[in-house]
């Protein structure tokens, strides 16, 4: 009787595209802005919930994005698994995080502070800082970092 099995093998593969020297620094809450602007789907922002993460070098520099999730008009799944996932695969020092609201409302909700707070306690433990979180619209932006809540 053979017992043997198989086990899958992962594999880790970073292909950046941007070589060191071309990719955007974030100096600022208005260049996050600039760049989230950029990656979100300007058709579905003022319709569905998305998450999305920067991750940056130690010195700001953007190393990628991850679209985390899509949900509804009114949440989207916010997973800190899946974020420190994307976050050191990516070999990220920093992250920012953004989501949308499409009802145009700005201000963060009691579950927008919690969950913020929450990541960036994970990220202490993984040596991972979240710079700001942004709740972004078709009109303007959020900053948490701006706000003083980080």
């Amino acid at each position: 009787m053979n017992n043997t099995f198989k086990v899958p093998e992962f594999t880790i593969k970073l292909d950046s595209k941007v070589k060191a020297s071309e990719r955007i620094k974030i100096e600022s809450s208005k260049d996050t802005y600039k760049v989230f602007k950029e990656i979100f789907d300007a058709d579905t922002i003022d319709w569905t919930e998305t998450m999305i993460i920067l991750a940056l070098s130690n010195s700001n520099k953007v190393l990628g994005f991850y679209k985390l999730s899509s949900g509804g008009q009114t949440g989207v799944i916010c997973d800190p698994k899946i974020i420190f996932q994307f976050a050191l695969l990516s070999n990220a020092s920093n992250i920012i995080l953004a989501h949308n609201h499409p009802s145009g409302t700005l201000q963060p909700s009691k579950t927008d502070k919690a969950t913020t707070q929450k990541i960036k306690e994970a990220g202490c433990l993984l040596d991972i800082r979240l710079l700001d979180h942004l709740i972004i619209t078709s009109e303007g932006y959020y900053s948490f970092a701006d706000d003083c809540l980080l």
